[in-house]
């Protein structure tokens, strides 16, 4: 490439090829910002935009769109052209207005011709500038671009799945395609067809077959001037679909001539409008994406230091007087501690602080927080603790190192954070009390956290103070990096601060905290939740500050003997799979291993591959292949034990505290959008349990001494009484009020023979079902959890449903109300949202409607067990027993021996009363010296 080509670099991008991968990429967590609106796609296409603007710095750049006429001129010659193509998800047909609006914003030409595609106008505008000394660069994930590919003009695939960049130049299409050259490529899809667009192509030819007919005869022309030398069926097919061939190769063919020009002053890659920009990316909720268009274009965060922005938001005004008044923000959008006026005061003195505790006990709320010198809570010491109690104002109180001093003055204030008259708000308030535990107080009810009361209003957008404030009160407050630094060995901690800054930041926290809090009082009202909140999810903070306090102790030693055994185990696993490969190899090699599966032993004769042409090898491709080869089922066996060696029995040893000799989770209670808690460092509730291996780690969870024991109490089928009481099926109500085993009750029912001549085989079938059936289980799904058949296993849904009538109708219903209202609820109410459940989109519509059914019945039952959490930890205030874990639908306790007896049924009964339901809750309880025996 000449220096002048270099300097001349076009990139075209494939505008609906990249949305819809960034749209399909947070399909399992879209992004939805505060007024409800999914911006998956805008964040996921403007990610892409802003990336190869930073890494390849192109001196041109267009956004090529499909748009004009639905219809192109491939549908005058075959008017089924990408007819099997479902329609365009809401969250794309919302989102493309907006990318287009930031792209005239940025100054980045939009390109399209009607009647024809983005890659035709994309390949033609490609050939007029590499006539001009470009290097075109052609942005999209679509092979059918490799035909256009030449000398100078390449494919830029974005980076997808860990995946990095790939650039494709002719060397790359040939190897890859198996073509000797890249116009080739157009016979290629000809003769298999595409799927995707509806290609038909030639019958009994796939990518393999077709690069054979192209290497034998060079082109479609040269097929049909060779059907003498065909054979068999594949001369059939290739005669008979004749007509249909070159169709396919006429509608694969890119156009080139498609009515636009190439301007290459037009395509010029110019500074945008960053106010426009910045204006749009408010409303979308934006933050870290405006911060990353200012790095990506290499300008300061202040666009014109002559003209202060301008917001007139309809949120609650940080310390606004008048709804209509015109606030300054600062050059970023967002107003600051530098635009507003504010009144924090440090207090470090004993007349200051007594002062202050007179003020505090005067109010019916306090914010509070506290900065430390660490995040550790159960490690970290005090620094300071700020309170506000009124909007823009705020003291911070100041400690010394020495703990003993800093104690007497936190004792001070046990009034106000004890007193149970005066509302405590926080944001996080597990953190500051795990803290405060320390030095002797014990934060009491009422309290409010502004990220639990977030969660529960929508629990899927992001819940740091940082974004909460930013998108409800348009305030940005000061980032913490900014003062200690990045995280590693040079950042300082908060007590290295400057005593102002230390006030200004903490304080700060508090008075964003405390207008949180009146913002987020109506909205709790408006989604019906406050019952939710003040009865289970506000109480519930200080049961799990409690229970991560009180961490649980492992055995070491049995963890170290286990790790030692399964070395040995994966040693002579990975002799196996040397012996059956007939060679040595790197196991751990997904590319080795998938050349050894599919190039050596030929195990499957089309082999699944990555877009980047690697094998695929994951675990649910092995799963399928798992009786093709003895090597498939050492290789699964040796990934489940290195991933329980190296995840578990490895790392849990290093998360054992040397201050308490116990590990200690955190429990986080904003994350599931069911309701369901989380566990972390470590994550206690992904410890396998289905294999014999994985129950062994829990014989490493054991009760602290001789005098202790462990006790483990659990939700029976907890989920299936649920959906059974809140459908009202009567079969399935009949079986549990009699206390049958509902799994053999129901292969009873759907088998139709007497409930004791049930085999082991068909109560695993109705298990399968009756599980399943809340998660929306499907014909497929069912076959590939079972021996059955898919026709078999839909005859099983089938028959399942008969036998239940009133769960379909209920399911049914279900969806229905979704339909109606935009969300489900659990019994106690807390609901969730479901945008998609209209979409047109069959995937996407289909994924919300199996959230509709189960979100009810999963949110259910993590209310249940909270609610049980909540009582129990009221209850055994009056003894020695611990509430130590929370998994799925278990709680594990530690027991003095001489209590057992009287905790028990207590724990038990706490449980199952937890909620009156129409059908009973059941609590089976175990005891052990570690987890495994008391399971």
């Amino acid at each position: 490439m000449s220096s002048t080509q270099n300097d001349k670099r076009l990139f075209l991008l494939d505008a609906y090829a990249l949305i819809f991968r960034g749209y399909y990429a947070f399909i399992k967590n879209p992004r939805i910002n505060s007024k409800g609106l999914n911006t998956s796609a805008i964040m996921g296409f403007m990610n892409a935009l802003l990336d190869v603007v930073k890494r390849e710095q192109p001196s041109h750049l267009a956004v090529v769109f499909d748009v004009g006429k639905k219809e192109t001129i491939r549908h005058e010659y075959f008017p089924e052209y990408k007819a099997n193509r479902d329609e365009t998800p809401e969250g794309i047909k919302v989102a493309v207005p907006y990318i287009i609006e930031i792209l005239e914003a940025m100054h980045i030409p939009v390109m399209y011709a009607d009647g024809y595609e983005a890659d035709d106008v994309i390949g033609t505008i490609a050939k007029q500038a590499e006539k001009e000394g470009f290097t075109t660069y052609m942005m999209t994930p679509d092979k059918d671009f490799a035909q256009l590919v030449s000398e100078n003009i390449k494919m830029y695939k974005p980076s997808s799945r860990g995946n990095g960049v790939e650039i494709w130049g002719v060397d790359e299409v040939k190897e890859k395609f198996g073509v000797d050259d890249p116009i080739k490529i157009i016979d290629y899809l000809g003769m298999m067809g595409d799927s995707a667009d509806n290609i038909p192509g030639i019958p009994g030819v796939g990518p393999k077959t077709a690069q054979k007919l192209l290497a034998a005869y060079g082109s479609m022309e040269g097929l049909y001037e060779n059907l003498d030398k065909l054979k068999g069926k594949q001369k059939e097919n290739v005669t008979n679909f004749k007509e249909q061939a070159f169709l396919s190769k006429k509608l694969a063919t890119i156009l080139t001539d498609a009515p636009v020009e190439f301007c290459e002053q037009k395509y010029n890659v110019d500074r945008p409008d960053f106010d426009k920009v910045k204006e749009i990316f408010t409303e979308l909720e934006f933050r870290r994406m405006l911060e990353n268009l200012y790095r990506t274009y290499g300008v300061e965060d202040k666009i014109d230091e002559n003209k202060p922005d301008i917001y007139t938001g309809d949120q609650m005004s940080m310390f606004a007087t008048n709804d209509n008044e015109e606030i300054v923000v600062s050059e970023s959008g967002f107003r600051t501690i530098e635009t507003e006026d504010h009144f924090y005061q440090l207090v470090d003195s004993p007349m200051g602080r007594s002062l202050l505790l007179k003020k505090l006990l005067k109010q019916k709320e306090v914010c509070i927080d506290c900065e430390t010198t660490g995040l550790n809570a159960l490690e970290a010491e005090l620094v300071g603790l700020a309170f506000s109690y009124e909007a823009g104002k705020g003291f911070y109180v100041s400690f010394p190192e020495d703990f003993d001093e800093a104690k007497a003055i936190v004792e001070e204030f046990r009034e106000v954070l004890e007193s149970p008259e005066i509302l405590k708000i926080g944001q996080n308030l597990k953190y500051d009390m795990k803290v405060l535990y320390k030095y002797g107080i014990e934060i009491t009810a009422p309290i409010y956290d502004t990220m639990v009361a977030h969660y529960i209003i929508n629990s899927d957008m992001r819940h740091g103070m940082d974004v909460l404030s930013e998108t409800y009160l348009k305030y940005k407050p000061v980032d913490i990096e900014t003062l200690i630094g990045k995280k590693g060995k040079n950042q300082k901690n908060f007590r290295q601060i400057d005593i102002d800054v230390q006030t200004k930041y903490a304080v700060e926290d508090t008075d964003i905290t405390l207008q949180l809090k009146h913002i987020f009082n109506p909205m709790l009202k408006e989604v019906e939740a406050n019952k939710l909140v003040e009865e289970i999810e506000f109480p519930l903070v200080g049961v799990l500050a409690n229970m991560e306090r009180n961490g649980i102790k492992i055995d070491v030693d049995a963890l170290n003997q286990m790790s030692a055994k399964l070395a040995d185990e994966l040693g002579a696993l990975e002799e196996n799979i040397f012996k059956a490969a007939g060679s040595e190899f790197n196991v751990n090699s997904p590319k080795q291993l998938g050349e050894v599966l599919f190039d050596t032993l030929k195990i499957v004769k089309k082999p699944k591959k990555t877009r980047t042409g690697q094998y695929k090898t994951s675990e649910d491709i092995l799963v399928e292949l798992k009786d093709k080869h003895e090597i498939v089922n050492h290789v699964l066996e040796y990934r489940q034990i290195q991933k329980l060696k190296s995840t578990y029995i490895d790392a849990l040893p290093n998360e054992v505290s040397p201050k308490t000799g116990r590990i200690h989770t955190t429990f986080a209670q904003t994350i599931a959008s069911t309701g369901r808690l989380a566990s972390n460092n470590p994550n206690l509730q992904n410890i396998p349990i289905r294999t014999e291996r994985g129950r062994e780690v829990r014989k490493a969870f054991v009760a602290k001494d001789d005098n202790h024991v462990l006790l483990a109490a659990d939700y029976s089928q907890i989920e299936l009484r649920l959906i059974a009481g809140m459908s009202g099926d009567e079969a399935m109500t009949t079986s549990f009020l009699n206390g049958e085993d509902i799994h053999a009750a129901t292969a009873a029912r759907v088998f139709n023979i007497p409930l004791e001549e049930v085999t082991r085989t068909q109560r695993n079938h109705a298990k399968t079902v009756n599980f399943g059936i809340i998660y929306g289980v499907s014909a497929f799904g069912l076959s590939n959890q079972t021996d059955l058949s898919r026709s078999e296993s839909k005859d099983l849904i089938d028959i399942y449903f008969e036998t239940y009538p009133r769960l379909k109708e209920y399911m049914d219903e279900q969806i229905a109300f979704a339909r109606q209202h935009g969300y489900v609820e659990t019994l106690l109410g807390r609901r969730r949202y479901l945008p998609s459940i209209n979409s047109a989109n069959f995937v996407v519509r289909t994924q919300a409607e199996r959230n509709a059914i189960n979100a009810p019945v999963q949110g259910s039952a993590a209310d249940v067990i909270k609610l049980a959490m909540v009582k129990l930890h009221e209850t055994l205030k009056d003894y020695k027993t611990k509430m130590l874990l929370q998994v799925h639908d278990e709680l594990v306790f530690e027991v003095p021996k001489d209590e057992v007896d009287s905790i028990q049924p207590i724990i038990k009964s706490t449980m199952e009363e937890a909620l009156t339901f129409k059908i009973p809750l059941v609590v089976e309880c175990g005891i052990g010296n570690n987890w495994l025996d008391a399971h």
